[in-house]
This record gives C-alpha cells, sequence and structure tokens, in this order.
C-alpha cells in the first residue's frame, strides 16, 4: 500500500460517542500492525483516505496528527507521511560511530551539514574541550540520516585552528569519523556522556520530521585523540521513538 491509493471503502461507526478521527486513526494503527502498511511504507494520500473513510480531509488530517504524536508516522515535507521503522539500537560507549552503527544495521547513514561558523567559545564548550573561554571554535550543525530519515541533530564543536576546514570535508563525506581521518586523525574515542530527555522545540520537529514536542533523547558527549587530546564536544538530539540508545562498558 502507497500513496498511490487505496480502494477500499471503510465505514465508520456514527452517534456512538465515537469521534471520527480516533476512528480513522484506529483502523491505520491495525494495518500497521498487521503490517497492511509495512515499515517505511508511503500511506495513501490525505483525498485517498478520505474517500476510504467518507469524510474530509481536515478529519484526515487529525488522524494523522494522532499517529504522528504516537510514533507510528512521520510527515515528510513535501513526500508524504510514512510508516516509522523499528527502532534502532544505537550503542554507546569507548568507541561511538554513527555511520557503524546505523550500517551494520543494515541501513544507509548519512549527514547533513546544515550551517557551520566560527565562534568564540562559551563557557562549557570551553571547559569541555580544555580551552579558554572565548578561544575560537568551529560550530557544526549537523543532522544524522539513516535510509533517508532523520534519526539525530546536532551541534558539535570543535578546537580551532587545528580543524579548519573541517566543515568543508564534513558535507563533503556525510560523516564526522571519515572527515577526521581526511584531517589526519585516525581514529577517537569517547571521554564522556550524558543523557537526558525533553520535548522538541518546533525548529527541532521540523528538522527531524516529527511532531513538535514528541521526546527527544539529548545526549552529550566529549571526544578525544590517541593522545588524549580533546577534539570534539557535541549535543546530540534523537527522535526517542526511532532509537534506542544502549550504554556499553
Amino acid at each position: 500500500m502507497n500513496g498511490s491509493g487505496d480502494e477500499r471503502v471503510t465505514a465508520l461507526r456514527r452517534g456512538e460517542g465515537w469521534t471520527a478521527w480516533r476512528q480513522i486513526a484506529d483502523e491505520l494503527t491495525a494495518d500497521i500492525e498487521a503490517g497492511r502498511l509495512a515499515a517505511g511504507a508511503q500511506l495513501p494520500t490525505e483525498a485517498a483516505l478520505a474517500a476510504r473513510f467518507g469524510v474530509n480531509r481536515h478529519t484526515v488530517r487529525r488522524a494523522l496528527a494522532g499517529l504522528s504524536e504516537r510514533g507510528l508516522v512521520r510527515a515528510a515535507q513535501g513526500r508524504g507521511t510514512f510508516v516509522e521503522a523499528p527502532r534502532l539500537a544505537y550503542p554507546i560507549g569507548r568507541r561511538t560511530r554513527f555511520s557503524e552503527i546505523v550500517s551494520q544495521a543494515g541501513r544507509e547513514a548519512w549527514g547533513d551539514l546544515l550551517a557551520a561558523a566560527a565562534v568564540p567559545a562559551d563557557a562549557a564548550t570551553a571547559e569541555a574541550l580544555d580551552v579558554a573561554p572565548g578561544a575560537p571554535i568551529l560550530e557544526l550543525l549537523t543532522r544524522h540520516l539513516a535510509d533517508g530519515v532523520p534519526l539525530s541533530t546536532a551541534r558539535t564543536c570543535l578546537p580551532l585552528p587545528r580543524f579548519s576546514g573541517f566543515d568543508r570535508r564534513y558535507a563533503d563525506l556525510g560523516s564526522l569519523t571519515r572527515a577526521y581521518a581526511a584531517h589526519g586523525v585516525a581514529d577517537y574515542s569517547r571521554l564522556a556522556t550524558r543523557i537526558g530527555a525533553r520535548p522538541a522545540a518546533a525548529d527541532e520537529a521540523a528538522r527531524l520530521d516529527m511532531a513538535p514536542g514528541r521526546v527527544l533523547l539529548a545526549v552529550t558527549s566529549v571526544n578525544v585523540d590517541p593522545d588524549g587530546a580533546r577534539i570534539q564536544a557535541t549535543r546530540s538530539l534523537f527522535v526517542a521513538d526511532r532509537v534506542e540508545l544502549v550504554i556499553e562498558p
């Protein structure tokens, strides 16, 4: 079943205290759970769903919003609504590599560079990178995807001038690990990780193709090179419905 349409007609219960949008949401949930709508599948268009259930598009949109709030579907701007894939197990330990984790799960990994700027380090970032407050750092805003589905977005800071030009390498390679290798850092490891959670702000939700207010897992981390020098301070925001963080020793 996909956006090309669904020929079925489903009659809704009327006058029994059941709202139309909730009945539609329940029917679509049943389709997902039964595998009639598989993970990654595109839902029929709003027009097709409205015809199937004999309602207007506003009612269909309310039903889809309910499914999105529950983490069952995601709306991709300009492309339609898709069934969410199962959560990806995401190990966090001394060696954490987004590309490797996603690839080992049989999915294609990529990182988008959304913005980059040289800025003075604030107090928290300066402490994380072991530099003086106000020292120049390179700040990256990125988004990380598996099979084209956003899993996380991040603010990553690296010390300057050591990592001058790193943003261009990342934009070309789509991976921190590959960008580090191109920059002469063959390996790196996790020094510290802290995990929290909070609702998604509107701009974060738009960036991650998710409903505002859904839960984000906030992961703050510091990485070091083989000599122990601090090279990266990152605050990542993971979509809680799409990943399962696994803490490794």
